[in-house]
């Protein structure tokens, strides 16, 4: 694969330590269910999709968090080294190291409750220089005056921002109007465009229409993916996997994607990695310590059934269509 030359992937966000028990099935509202093994993960959505920028995407990464001054920085600190991370670290002396308590059931579906602790001390100023960065990747576990701050910042030096709107909540303009890609789920989709929407059809176009103008990429699960990218639209099936865990399943298509693009891929090309490392992500526990490596993602688009890029409705002038 030729690609142009890696431009560094700037991620600021959270990190957490999460607090992982299997069970038959997630809890309802007031039920109560005897789970098995309790696991811990380095989690969090600002760490996860650095992680995936690092080790699956295989781009040069950088990351600004915050953790305490507990035992459970430790490990976050640890898997993001071992993934070539490159940190900046915010201490916070007096609030407890992000935390998040996630049930996964067997067919690995998952519900998260996060404790956000240090996250929440993460301020405008603490973003580091710039200089080198092509893409900044933000999530809203973050305060959201500090995610408009940095994005306006960055969008002002030319770095191109990605932000993966989750967990879901209505944004100000000011934070629309500064960023270049935004990455939604069908949910955080239905919150920001006010239209609920199936994953197929022309409600799913509508909603996407409703959006601000910049570029947007709505995951659709077990569906894949659809992007609109200036005036056309892709759409990028999902791979055909058996689920084991999907907790960081969409923070490793969020850190993937956003690599690809930093490394030169055309769109369609970066959706289909983003989908492959995803889907792959999904075949193992944990968050962090589900992210394939670069060399799997690799295998594993050499060996798909379908080597087709995404296809194009309606495309823009100048679109890539081809990996």
């Amino acid at each position: 694969m030729s690609t142009a030359p890696s431009s560094c992937v700037l991620v600021a966000g959270s990190a957490n330590l999460d607090f992982v028990v299997r069970a038959s099935h997630v809890p309802a509202p007031g039920e109560t269910v005897l789970g098995r093994e309790l696991a811990l993960f380095p989690g969090g959505k600002g760490a996860n999709q650095a992680v995936a920028c690092a080790r699956a995407g295989g781009a040069p990464t950088r990351m600004l968090l915050a953790l305490g001054a507990d035992a459970h920085a430790a490990p976050i600190e640890r898997s993001l080294r071992e993934a070539g991370v490159d940190t900046r670290i915010v201490r916070v002396a007096d609030r407890a190291t992000g935390t998040a308590f996630v049930c996964v059931s067997d067919d690995g579906e998952n519900a998260i409750t996060v404790a956000p602790g240090a996250n929440q001390a993460l301020r405008d100023e603490d973003l580091p220089d710039l200089d080198g960065v092509s893409h900044l990747l933000l999530q809203l576990e973050s305060p959201l005056d500090a995610v408009e701050a940095w994005a306006r910042r960055a969008r002002a030096a030319g770095v191109r921002v990605v932000l993966n709107a989750a967990p879901a909540r209505p944004l100000p303009a000011g934070l629309l109007a500064a960023i270049d890609l935004l990455i939604v789920n069908q949910g955080e989709l239905a919150v920001l465009s006010g239209v609920s929407a199936s994953a197929t059809g022309d409600d799913l176009d509508a909603a996407l229409a409703r959006l601000p103008a910049c570029d947007v990429v709505v995951t659709l699960g077990a569906r894949g993916c659809r992007a609109r990218i200036g005036g056309a639209h892709l759409q990028q099936p999902a791979f055909a996997i058996a689920a084991v865990d999907t907790t960081a399943a969409g923070d490793t298509f969020c850190g993937t994607l956003v690599a690809a693009l930093a490394r030169g891929l055309s769109f369609a090309a970066a959706l289909r990695r983003a989908c492959a490392a995803s889907a792959l992500a999904c075949t193992r526990p944990g968050a962090q310590s589900s992210v394939p490596a670069c060399d799997e993602v690799e295998r594993w688009l050499a060996e798909a059934a379908d080597p087709m890029p995404a296809p194009v409705t309606s495309p823009a002038p100048g679109l890539a269509t081809s990996p």
